[in-house]
This record gives C-alpha cells, structure tokens and sequence, in this order.
C-alpha cells in the first residue's frame, strides 16, 4: 500500500501506473500466506490423528488389554481389525495406544527446544568467552551417540515416563542452541538492541523483550523438527519394549508384538504404522510451511527496511 500512494502523490506518473503497481505488488502479499496445499494437508493429517488420540480412548468396543477371540483372527463385526497375538481387540488398542508416544513426543520436544534455547539465546547475547565456554560444552554432548546413550540409560534406569523425556529432550537441547544462537548473534547485533543496551536496560530485559520475540520463528521450526524427531525415537523405544511395558496399548509395542502374524492378519502391524506415519507427515508439512512462510515474512520485512533507507 505505501508503494500505491506514493505513486499516486506523484503528479508526474499517469494514472494508470498505480494499477501496475498493485497488480505486482498483491501477489507479493497473496504468496506470503502459511496456508499453502501442503499446510492445509498437514493441519489434517496432524489433527486427525490428535483428536484419535484424544478421544479414541473413549470410544473402544472392547477393552484394550481383555482376550475377545483366538489370535490373528481376521477382521469382523465383532473385531473391526481382527485380533492381536493374544487375541485382543486390535482396534481397541489402535484407539487407545497413541497417548504415550504423542505425550512424551510434545513433553519432550517442548523441554528440548525451551533449555536449548535459552542457551543458545544467552550464547549469542554474551558472546566472547561466555558463548565459546557454552559451545564447547554443547559440542562434547553432540560427539557422543545419544540414540545409544538414551537405550543405554532406559536400559539400565528401567522405563520410567519423566526419565524418557529428559534424556530425548537432553538430545534436543545441543542442536536446538547452535541454531537459536545463529539467530540471537545476528540479533545481537542490530541497533535497537545496541540502544537498548546503550541506555542501561538489564540483559534479562534485553533477551525477553527484543531477542526472544526475533528468534521466535526459529524456536517453532525447532519446535516441529524436534516434535517429529521425537515421534520417531519414543516409536523405537516403544517397538523395544522401553517405554511402555505389555500389555499397555502402545503402537510401537504392537508392531514389535504382532510382526510374527503379520501373514495371518496385518492390521495390528499396519494400523499402527500407518497413523505414526500420518502423524509425522503432517507435522512435517506443516514446519515446512511455517518454515517457507517465516522465510518469506522476514525477506519482505528486509526488503521493506532497505526501500525506507533508500527513501531516506
């Protein structure tokens, strides 16, 4: 619009030139919505398998650990999915085994993006040996294997709800503080910051009101990177028998349970792959396009900035 009326206020430019200018300047605007094919597909896929795991619960025909047939028995009327390989109700325990893995997925992901960050805010607000001191010590935990460290731990420690999401979350955290301290160092260093600092404002008040609302799109794109990411390792460790214990209703404990019937009857495999797959695609395209948006966003602010300078 300020591209349109100073065109418009300039007496030496036809009429018509205003028109030209709008039709380039709309599409512009139109390009930088989130709401692209591939996020309104992801918001489905990612609600639709949320909201089965919220309600499925309430609404099983059977109980998810009681024995309603012979096992791999072939779908019916009375078993939608047929039964497992003890002969409970597949569908039951599709509709009641996401819970954990969606929890401890958010709870996790959540921890690791929320401690990485403040690192990596803090990092690129000091600098100097306070930032080299972090980074080191963020690159000795990223040289250890953390899938192993995280099997060793649970291994040993036992499978425990609290412990799980600290160790994936311990996971999170060195990578999510490398990224955020990218952004907080290029922060850092712009003018209001400098002001700010110029004029006495505290560091504390420094980092919450004009870094942490800068680097807030990164935060949410590590936020969906490290929320799928998660989804993937608490599946494994539940397909090991690590994060749930049977007979809990848990995907990844019943494609590992169910894999030796899988000729007999393949829905207590498939089920459970299929809604971690669909939970996990959506996620996916819905970061990419908060991604591609955010990216979009910040170009046009960059692109603002230097017409005003050259307007000055």
């Amino acid at each position: 619009m300020v591209i349109g009326v100073k065109f418009m206020a300039d007496p030496k430019i036809d009429k018509t030139a205003p028109l030209t200018h709008a039709i380039k300047v709309a599409p512009a605007r139109r390009s930088r919505t989130i709401w692209s094919a591939s996020a309104v597909w992801g918001l489905i896929l990612f609600f639709s398998v949320l909201m089965l795991v919220i309600f499925g619960p309430f609404l099983t025909p059977h109980s998810p650990i009681d024995f309603i047939g012979a096992p791999f028995e072939p779908p019916s009327s009375y078993a939608l999915l047929g039964t497992d390989t003890v002969g409970r109700d597949v569908l039951s325990r599709v509709l009641s085994g996401g819970s954990v893995i969606l929890g401890l997925s958010a709870i996790a992901s959540m921890l690791g993006v929320a401690l990485g960050g403040l690192l990596g805010i803090f990092a690129g607000y000091a600098r100097g040996l306070v930032d080299d001191g972090i980074m080191r010590l963020l690159d000795v935990l990223l040289a250890f294997p953390q899938t192993i460290l995280v099997l060793l731990f649970v291994s040993v420690l036992g499978s425990n709800f609290w412990l799980i999401a600290l160790l994936v979350a311990a996971i999170h955290m060195p990578q999510v503080a490398r990224v955020i301290r990218a952004s907080a160092l290029r922060v850092a260093r712009e003018d209001f910051v400098v002001f700010a600092h110029g004029i006495g404002t505290s560091p504390i008040r420094i980092i919450v009101q004009e870094i942490l609302p800068n680097v807030a799109s990164p935060l949410l794109v590590e936020f969906g990177l490290r929320f799928t990411y998660s989804i993937a390792l608490i599946a494994g460790l539940s397909f090991l028998g690590l994060a749930q214990e049977p007979p809990a209703a848990n995907w990844g404990l019943m494609v590992n349970e169910n894999r030796i019937g899988l000729m007999q009857n393949p829905w207590p495999v498939l089920a459970p792959i299929i809604l971690i797959a669909l939970l996990t695609v959506g996620l996916n395209l819905l970061t990419d396009a908060y991604a591609r948006h955010a990216g979009k966003v910040n170009a046009g602010r960059s692109s603002a900035v230097d017409l005003d300078e050259d307007d000055l």
